[in-house]
C-alpha cells in the first residue's frame, strides 16, 4: 500500500485547504515546531480510516470556535496495482465516497470495504476507540506510545492471526481461516460475541418468553375469575343483613356511656380541687411545725454556747501559766548559740590567716620571675623594634622584584619585536630642502624606524601616509610605551635606580625578616600574651601582696587553744538545733494562746446573741401563734381526708376507665360494620362489572390458542438453542486449532525481528510468547548473556523495542500480501544520539518494504536520514 495524495480542509487549525502531493513509497519526513499540524495530520488519517462518516462523537476535528465547519478529508492511495480514493466529511455534511479504480462505493459499505482491507473495526456508536484500530493501531504509533506494545497487539492479535496464518501455507478458503470465518459468521447469526442470544434466536427466545408468561397471565386470569364468582355469592348474602343497620344499637350504646362518663368526671374535678387544698394544707402545717423547731433549736444551742465558753475560758488559764518556763528555755538557748558564733568566727579567721601566709610566699616567687621576664621582654622589643623600622624602610619584597624583573624581560622583548617589525624610512636630502615626517622636519641625510602610522609631506608635491610594520606594530609601540611607564612607576614607588639596587634590597629585606622571626620567637617564649600583660601581671602581684599584708595584720595571732573550724561549727549547730527547738516551742505556744483568746471571745460572742434572741418578746408571741395555726390545720385537714375518701369511693364504684373503653369499644364497632357495610356494596358492583367483562373475552379459547403457539415456538425455540450450541463447541476446537497455528507463526516473527535486532544489538535476540507480544530480551553484556524482561527495560529501551516489533508484524503481513503503512509521531524522542543512529539504519531498512510517513518538531536528529524533509509550515502557506 502506498499513500500518494492527502488533502485537509475545515480540520482543527487547518481551516484553509492543506494538501500533501507527491508522497514517497519508502521514508516520508514531515517538520515542524510544537503545534505547527503534525499530530492534526496524523488525526485527520485515523478519522478517514477509524471514524465513521456519520458519527457524532467527533467534535474534536472542527476548527476552534467555528461550529459549522465540515471537516473533510480526501486520501489517494495504491493497492495491488488500483488506485483507491477516500473522500470523507463529517458534522455539517456527512459523507464517505470510495473509488476503486472507477469502482463507487458509498457510507457505510466503502466503510467497510476500508476495514476489510486494513484489518479494523467500527464502533457500534460513538468515537472509535484503541480496541476498535485493529493492524492500523498497532502500526501507527502516536507521541509518547512508541513503548506500549501489549495493548495495540491485543487488539490486533484476531487479524494478525487470521491474515498471518497464509504465511505457513494455511488456506483459509479451505479448512482454516474460512472454515472459522463461516462458523463465527454461523454463530453470529445466533449469539453475540459475548455469547447472548441475537437475530432469530434472540426473536424466538424472546417470544417464547413472552409467551410463556402470557400463558400464566392467562391461568392467573381464569383462576381470578373462578375466585370472583365465589365471591360475588358471599356479597350478595351480606347485602340483606346490612339492610337492617346493625351498627345503630352499638352507637346507642356509646351514647350512654358518654353520659355516665360526663358525672364521674365532675367528681373527679371536685376530688382534684379537695386534694389541692388539702396539699395547701399540709404546707401550712410543715411550716408551722418547722418554726417551731427552730425556737428549740435555738434554746438547745444556747445551752451549748454556755459549756464552749467555760471550756475556752480554763483553756486560756491553762496556757498563761507556761508562759514564763518557755520565755527561760529560749534565753539560754540564745546566749549559747552567740558564744559557738563568736568561737566558730574566731576559728575561721586563724585559718584564713594560714592560707594568707601561704599565698605571700607563693607570690613573693612568682613576682621575682616575673621581673626577670619582664626585664628580657623589653630588651628583645626595643631590638624588634629597630629591627621592624629597617624593613619598613626597605620597600623591596619578593612581589615587587618578580614584577621589576617581568617589565624588564617584556621591555626587552618588546624591543627586539619593534626592532624586527619596524618600517625602517632612509632619506638622503639635497641641501636647503626638507621634508615633514610628521612632527619633525627632515634634512641632510639619515633613517628612521616608523612604529606607528604617520603622514609624510613633501612641499610641493603632496603628502604620503606610511603605515609600518602592517597591522601588529603600532600594537607593539602600545605595550612597549605601557610596559615601561609601568617600569618607571615601579622605580619610583620602590625608591630605586634600577634593577640591580632593587636586587641587593630585596637581599637585605630577606635577612632582615629572617632576624625578626627569631626576635619574635624569643619574645614569644617569654612574654606569650605581650609586655603590656607582663606589666600587667606584675602591678597585680604586687598589688596583691600589698593587700594580703593589710589583711594579716588585721587577723589574729595563732594560739595553742585554737580549736578547729570543723570542731567550732559543730558546737554552733548544736547550738542552733537547740535554738531552734526553743524558738519552735514558743511559736507554738503563741498560736495556742492566740487561738485560746479568739476562741474564748468567739464562744462569749456566740452565747450572748443567742440569749438575746431567746428572750426577745417578739419571739414568744409568735411561738404561741404557731402553735394554734398548727392545731387549726390539722382540724381541717382531718376534715378534707374524710371527704376525699367519700369521693374516691363513689369515682371508683363508677369506673370511669371501663366507660371511656366502652365507649371506645361500641364506637368502633359500628363503625367498622358500616364501613364493611359500604366497602361490600362497592365491591358488590364493581365485581359484577369485571365479571361481565372477563367472561366477554372468553378467557378458556384465549388460553387454548395461546397453548397451541406456546408449543410451537417453544420447538423452534430448542431447535436454535441446539445449534447454538453445536456452533460454539466447533468454533472452541477450531480456535484450539489457531491456536497451535500461532505457535506456528511465531517462527516467521522471530526471524523479521532478529533481523532488525542486530542492527541495534549485535547477537541479541527478542523472544514472543503465544500471544505474539515481545517477552524477553536476549543480548551479551560484558562477555555473558543477559536476559531482561521486556517490561523492565527503560523507557528508551521499551520505545525502540516497540517500534522493532511493529516493523517484524509489518513484514509478516507484507509477506501475507496484506497492506502496510507505518505512521511515526514524534517516535524515539527518549533515544540517545548512539541508538537513534542504528535505528535510523533500521527505518531506512524497514523503508525498503513499506512504506513510512515520519512526524518530528526535531528535525536535527533526522539529517543523515537521507530523505528530504517536508515542512508543515510551507505546505500550509503554500496551500493558501
Amino acid at each position: 500500500m502506498r499513500l500518494r495524495r492527502l488533502r485537509i480542509e475545515q480540520l482543527r487549525q487547518f481551516r484553509q485547504p492543506l494538501e500533501i502531493r507527491d508522497i514517497n513509497p519508502g521514508i516520508n519526513l514531515f517538520v515542524g515546531p510544537n503545534e505547527s499540524g503534525k499530530s492534526t495530520i496524523v488525526r485527520a488519517i485515523r478519522a478517514a480510516f477509524f471514524e465513521r462518516f456519520k458519527s457524532n462523537s467527533v467534535d474534536d476535528l472542527q476548527p476552534w470556535g467555528d461550529s459549522s465547519a465540515a471537516p473533510s478529508v480526501k486520501l489517494e492511495f495504491d493497492w495491488q496495482g488500483e488506485c483507491w480514493t477516500l473522500t470523507k466529511s463529517f458534522l455539517k455534511h456527512k459523507r464517505c465516497d470510495l473509488n476503486i479504480a472507477g469502482r463507487l462505493f458509498n457510507g457505510e459499505e466503502a466503510e467497510e470495504k476500508l476495514a476489510q482491507l486494513l484489518g479494523f473495526q467500527f464502533p457500534g456508536r460513538g468515537a472509535s476507540k484503541a480496541e476498535h484500530w485493529g493492524i492500523p493501531g498497532l502500526l501507527w504509533i502516536d507521541q509518547g506510545t512508541g513503548q506500549d506494545i501489549d495493548v495495540p497487539v491485543t487488539h490486533a492479535q484476531s487479524y494478525l492471526k487470521s491474515v498471518l496464518g497464509k504465511s505457513l501455507g494455511e488456506v483459509a478458503s479451505s479448512a482454516g481461516d474460512a472454515l472459522i470465518v463461516q462458523v463465527e459468521r454461523e454463530r453470529a447469526v445466533l449469539l453475540t460475541s459475548t455469547g447472548r442470544p441475537t437475530g432469530e434466536y434472540s426473536e424466538i427466545q424472546k417470544k417464547y418468553v413472552e409467551c410463556e408468561a402470557a400463558l400464566k397471565a392467562l391461568d392467573q386470569d381464569i383462576a381470578t375469575y373462578r375466585q370472583q364468582v365465589d365471591r360475588l355469592g358471599e356479597l350478595l348474602q351480606h347485602r340483606d343483613t346490612d339492610a337492617t343497620r346493625p351498627w345503630e344499637a352499638f352507637r346507642h350504646q356509646a351514647a350512654q356511656a358518654s353520659a355516665q362518663l360526663a358525672e364521674v368526671q365532675g367528681w373527679e374535678q371536685a376530688q382534684q380541687r379537695e386534694e389541692k387544698e388539702r396539699q395547701h394544707c399540709a404546707d401550712s402545717q410543715q411550716h408551722c411545725r418547722d418554726q417551731l423547731a427552730i425556737f428549740a433549736k435555738q434554746q438547745e444551742d444556747l445551752a451549748l454556747r454556755a459549756s464552749d465558753r467555760h471550756r475556752a475560758a480554763a483553756t486560756q488559764s491553762d496556757l498563761q501559766a507556761r508562759r514564763p518556763l518557755l520565755d527561760a528555755q529560749l534565753a539560754q538557748a540564745r546566749m549559747r548559740y552567740h558564744t559557738a558564733e563568736q568561737a566558730l568566727r574566731l576559728a575561721r579567721q586563724r585559718e584564713q590567716r594560714a592560707l594568707l601566709v601561704r599565698e605571700a610566699s607563693q607570690l613573693d616567687l612568682e613576682l621575682s620571675e616575673i621581673e626577670n621576664k619582664l626585664s628580657q621582654s623589653r630588651n628583645l622589643q626595643a631590638q624588634l623594634l629597630e629591627q621592624r623600622s629597617q624593613l619598613q624602610a626597605n620597600r623591596i619584597d619578593a612581589t615587587s622584584l618578580s614584577r621589576l624583573q617581568a617589565l624588564t624581560r617584556e621591555i626587552s622583548e618588546l624591543d627586539i619585536a619593534q626592532q624586527s617589525v619596524a618600517t625602517r624610512l632612509q632619506f638622503e636630502l639635497l641641501p636647503a630642502q626638507h621634508i615633514q615626517l610628521g612632527d619633525e622636519a627632515l634634512s641632510g641625510q639619515g633613517q628612521r624606524l616608523l612604529l606607528e602610522p604617520v603622514d609624510l609631506d613633501l612641499p610641493g608635491v603632496g603628502k604620503l601616509r606610511i603605515q609600518p610594520g602592517g597591522e601588529d606594530i603600532a600594537d607593539l609601540a602600545r605595550r612597549r610605551q605601557t610596559a615601561q611607564a609601568s617600569l618607571s612607576a615601579l622605580f619610583e614607588a620602590l625608591q630605586v635606580q634600577g634593577l640591580s639596587q632593587a636586587e641587593a634590597y630585596a637581599e637585605q629585606r630577606r635577612t632582615l625578616q629572617d632576624d625578626i622571626k627569631r626576635t619574635e620567637f624569643q619574645l614569644g617564649s617569654l612574654a606569650p600574651q605581650g609586655l603590656d600583660e607582663l606589666s600587667g601581671r606584675q602591678v597585680l602581684g604586687r598589688q596583691r601582696q600589698q593587700a594580703l599584708e593589710r589583711r594579716l595584720a588585721d587577723l589574729p595571732e595563732p594560739d595553742a587553744a585554737d580549736i578547729t573550724v570543723a570542731v567550732a561549727e559543730g558546737r554552733l549547730e548544736a547550738a542552733r538545733e537547740q535554738l531552734k527547738v526553743a524558738e519552735q516551742a514558743i511559736s507554738r505556744f503563741d498560736k495556742e494562746l492566740s487561738l485560746a483568746n479568739q476562741a474564748v471571745d468567739n464562744a462569749h460572742t456566740e452565747w450572748q446573741r443567742l440569749q438575746d434572741a431567746v428572750q426577745a418578746p417578739s419571739r414568744q408571741e409568735r411561738e404561741k401563734a404557731l402553735n394554734a395555726q398548727l392545731a387549726e390545720q390539722r382540724s381541717r385537714d382531718t376534715a378534707l381526708q374524710a371527704s376525699l375518701a367519700e369521693r374516691r369511693r363513689q369515682i371508683d364504684a363508677a369506673n370511669p376507665d371501663i366507660l371511656r373503653q366502652d365507649i371506645q369499644r361500641f364506637t368502633k364497632s359500628a363503625d367498622t360494620l358500616q364501613n364493611e357495610a359500604q366497602q361490600r356494596t362497592l365491591e358488590l358492583a364493581s365485581l359484577q362489572s369485571r365479571l361481565e367483562a372477563l367472561g366477554a373475552n372468553g378467557l378458556e379459547e384465549q388460553r387454548a390458542e395461546l397453548a397451541r403457539q406456546f408449543e410451537y415456538i417453544g420447538r423452534r425455540h430448542a431447535e436454535l438453542q441446539r445449534r447454538a450450541a453445536a456452533l460454539e463447541l466447533l468454533l472452541g476446537l477450531l480456535r484450539a486449532k489457531r491456536q497451535a497455528l500461532t505457535r506456528r507463526i511465531q517462527a516467521p516473527l522471530q526471524r523479521h525481528l532478529n533481523h532488525y535486532l542486530q542492527l541495534l544489538f549485535v547477537q541479541a535476540r527478542l523472544s514472543v510468547n503465544e500471544a505474539l507480544l515481545p517477552e524477553q530480551l536476549v543480548r551479551v553484556v560484558n562477555g555473558s548473556e543477559a536476559h531482561e524482561d521486556f517490561a523492565a527495560l527503560s523507557f528508551g529501551a521499551r520505545e525502540q523495542m516497540g517500534l522493532i516489533s511493529r516493523l517484524a508484524y509489518a513484514d509478516l503481513l507484507k509477506e501475507a500480501g496484506r497492506p502496510t503503512l507505518i505512521i511515526l509521531d514524534d517516535a524515539l524522542v527518549h533515544t540517545d544520539q548512539q541508538r537513534l543512529m542504528q535505528m535510523k539504519r533500521i527505518l531506512f531498512d524497514a523503508a525498503q518494504r513499506h512504506q513510512i510517513l515520519l512526524f518530528t518538531c526535531h528535525p536535527d536528529n533526522w539529517q543523515d536520514l537521507g530523505v528530504a524533509a517536508v515542512q508543515i509550515n510551507a505546505l500550509a502557506q503554500r496551500s493558501i
